[in-house]
């Protein structure tokens, strides 16, 4: 059973996935609503003008880091001959945990004024946010390990 990284970074892959990524990561942003869902928008809108591609750049150089601590769940949904999507979506809380502990990471270690100050505001809703995000996120990679 090949490993998560090995299926989504391969050459053939990862740059079709890098794209799912971000068109996830738009519509997720454009689905907020409220005063939370403003914050929200504004936030990535700050960072997208960091510079042209800093998001897209971003997504790629951490889907290998992503993938790899997504591995165990998937490999256990391949176990239990689950479907991913679903089985993700029975695990939220553990799935954002994982992406969480790479971005907490890297947010500390920025070089970016506007990155790390954006993310320390958004980082209060930020698991919540990544919670939302997992049936897409499922429903993706299923798409690419398919």
């Amino acid at each position: 059973m090949p490993k998560l990284p090995e299926v989504l970074t391969s050459e053939a892959k990862k740059p079709a996935v890098v794209d799912d990524c971000l068109a996830l990561i738009d519509a997720e942003v454009a689905d907020k609503s409220g005063i939370s869902g403003l914050a929200i928008k504004a936030g990535y809108a700050a960072v997208k003008g960091v510079k042209p591609g800093f998001i897209k750049q971003v997504v790629a150089d951490l889907l290998p880091e992503f993938a790899d601590a997504l591995d165990p769940l998937y490999q256990q949904a391949q176990t239990e001959n689950k479907p991913v999507a679903t089985f993700f979506e029975n695990n939220t809380s553990k799935v954002a945990d994982a992406l969480l502990a790479i971005t907490d990471a890297k947010a500390q270690k920025s070089k970016s004024g506007v990155v790390k100050g954006t993310y320390d505001k958004l980082r209060g809703s930020a698991k919540k946010n990544v919670e939302a995000a997992v049936p897409r996120l499922g429903k993706m990679i299923e798409k690419h390990s398919n």
